[in-house]
């Protein structure tokens, strides 16, 4: 999309999961910063009728703002293709690989990509056997995020407390080996890699109050990290970019382990946009500011799928 003048701009927002807050957050500040451009920007809270307001709408572009279900897992990246709405963001391939940890951990260990080592369980077959991995692991449902539903296992008391929590939320879960090491998230600009941001939990464990409570995390930007480690890092989220069939600009999220390998941990198709989130911290030290990374989101909105010709 070389201009946006003229072209109206819906911002889907809210959605259906878990993730609603959130994803109200991040559209309102896609929105505003939209409108302070002067472009033609809608906002569009998303239900059940969303299907029915963009046909009334009929906008040239739709901006994802959606996080979760229904919004990052190919669902309404597929509504839109079939009404041939450019959007944000991934494909719906792309958005399901991505979206599902399990399947981005088949992918990565096929690519021989680093990753932690890690096991499936699926709701309704656990039969309460112990942990397959040495202990501390972390548990998570695979096909949700901010880190909604996640534990860290540190004895063998919270292993089935911790499975609960995440069949409450998915019907498998994800175990994964514990690795001790920087946490880092790399912003993508298409396969270009932005300034790395290494994320300091102040409680040790980034999960959701750590994400959204200001305070509650100290982030360095860019990453104080030798310029071998960053190559390292930059390699393989390029990689993990293009077999997950990356498209925009998704994060991709590693621990560097204290031997100086970058651990593989998912890319976010659809990265938050708040006041406290990660791609906007990277762009502005790559010279993008806010409003200026937003357009330039914008601007990347295309189809996946071609038109069937009519003849």
């Amino acid at each position: 999309m070389d201009s946006l003048e003229n072209k109206t701009i819906a911002v889907l927002m809210g959605g259906l999961s878990k993730e609603r807050e959130v994803s109200m957050t991040t559209g309102t500040e896609v929105l505003n910063a939209l409108l302070r451009q002067g472009l033609k920007a809608v906002k569009v809270e998303v239900g059940r009728d969303v299907a029915a307001r963009l046909a009334e709408l009929k906008p040239d572009i739709a901006f994802i703002a959606l996080h979760g279900t229904f919004g990052e897992d190919g669902a309404i990246q597929g509504l839109l293709e079939c009404m041939r709405i450019p959007y944000t963001g991934s494909g719906v391939l792309g958005s399901t690989l991505a979206y599902n940890k399990v399947a981005t951990k088949r992918i990565l260990t096929v690519e021989g990509i680093p990753t932690p080592r890690y096991a499936v369980f699926y709701k309704g077959r656990f039969d309460g056997a112990p942990c397959p991995l040495p202990l501390p692991v972390v548990v998570k449902p695979s096909d949700q995020g901010s880190s909604i539903g996640v534990s860290v296992v540190r004895k063998e008391s919270e292993w089935k407390p911790a499975l609960n929590m995440a069949f409450e939320i998915s019907e498998e879960a994800l175990v994964e080996e514990f690795i001790d090491g920087k946490l880092l998230a790399i912003g993508m600009n298409e396969d270009n890699p932005m300034p790395i941001v290494h994320i300091r939990p102040k409680s040790g464990f980034y999960d959701y109050e750590a994400k959204y409570t200001s305070g509650k995390t100290e982030y360095e930007c860019p990453a104080q990290l030798t310029a071998k480690q960053v190559e390292a890092c930059n390699r393989v989220a390029r990689k993990v970019y293009r077999v997950l069939r990356g498209r925009g600009f998704p994060r991709v999220d590693v621990i560097l382990s204290t031997e100086g390998t970058p651990y593989v941990l998912e890319m976010n198709t659809i990265p938050g946009m708040t006041p406290l989130s990660l791609l906007p911290m990277a762009a502005k030290q790559s010279g993008l500011e806010f409003d200026a990374l937003v357009r330039e989101i914008t601007r990347s909105a295309r189809l996946d799928i071609p038109e069937e010709s009519t003849a």
